[in-house]
């Protein structure tokens, strides 16, 4: 492969509609409430961005120094752990992403003010802290937490806020939503390397609890996020926004399939479908939301 082709790779970019989606559905939100504005709207996308990519850099870089990542792994080659990528080639390329990104995201604190430094602070420090640190989050079954609270909660909140200048209750149910999609995500992954993640001791919610657990919390998060769509129909939203319905249908059909994965191929297709119930997600519950104005 060539140089680019591993960097692309690392960027691991099947998991960065888990960053667009949050800022797509909380700008929909704000235009649909009167208020959006297309730079606030950028400057999240790309922070969002970039704070995805160094997260990502940063698990390869840490996972492959402890060892986690190893050659039993089913899921896709990591460029650390495959020796493609030397592991200070890695560090600092996380460092230079996770900067870059806390540059852009200064640029948000005109359109909300001075506190949205202390998110740029705290979304750079746990996208390191998620696989490093004293205690890492997902070695210590925080990884769920994380993925709900900073993809679900904070990044559509955030979005919403530096447009409309404040946050009400329906932002916060948007948010939760998005997150637990988002977190399937993570599920999938997590319950493919359970046996992997035991014996490294990174001790996820799915190596404590189960796969079983793991199915149960996949199914309840799908359902609630359809009950999110629901709601937005109920409170006045118009009834467009039911179509964001259609995926979190497939993703009950994924959660029925995944007792049976096996293989590599059987467990990276389960992965790309919660990719796509979340990228599905977005666009048609933001859809709805547009043509319940325009309409």
């Amino acid at each position: 492969m060539s140089s680019l082709n591993i960097w692309f790779e690392a960027l691991r970019p099947k998991t960065l509609p888990a960053a667009v989606v949050p800022v797509l559905l909380a700008s929909s939100l704000a235009y649909a409430d009167g208020h959006f504005d297309w730079r606030g709207a950028a400057i999240c996308l790309v922070f969002a961005l970039l704070i995805q990519i160094g997260t990502n850099f940063a698990n390869d870089y840490l996972d492959g120094i402890k060892g986690t990542d190893t050659e039993a792994r089913l899921g896709p080659r990591r460029a650390v752990a495959a020796g493609l990528i030397a592991p200070s080639t890695m560090r600092r390329a996380t460092i230079l992403v996770l900067a870059g990104g806390f540059c852009v995201g200064l640029g948000l604190i005109p359109f909300g003010g001075w506190w949205l430094l202390v998110v740029g602070v705290t979304s750079v420090a746990c996208a390191w802290l998620y696989t490093g640190g004293p205690y890492p989050l997902a070695y210590n079954g925080l990884g769920d937490v994380f993925v709900v609270l900073f993809f679900g909660f904070v990044a559509v909140a955030c979005t919403y806020y530096v447009q409309a200048g404040a946050i009400s209750g329906k932002v916060l149910l948007l948010g939760l939503g998005c997150g637990l999609l988002v977190n399937n995500i993570l599920v999938v992954n997590n319950y493919r390397d359970l046996d992997e993640d035991r014996a490294a001791r990174k001790r996820t919610l799915v190596v404590v609890f189960g796969r079983r657990f793991a199915q149960i919390q996949y199914y309840a998060s799908a359902l609630l996020a359809g009950a999110v769509v629901l709601s937005f129909w109920a409170i006045g939203y118009g009834p467009f926004v039911v179509i964001a319905l259609l995926p979190v249908g497939y993703a009950v059909l994924l959660g029925v399939r995944l007792p049976v994965a096996e293989g590599p191929v059987e467990f990276l297709e389960a992965l790309k479908g919660s990719a796509k119930v979340v990228a599905a997600y977005g666009v048609l519950f933001s859809g709805g939301l547009l043509l319940g104005v325009l309409l």
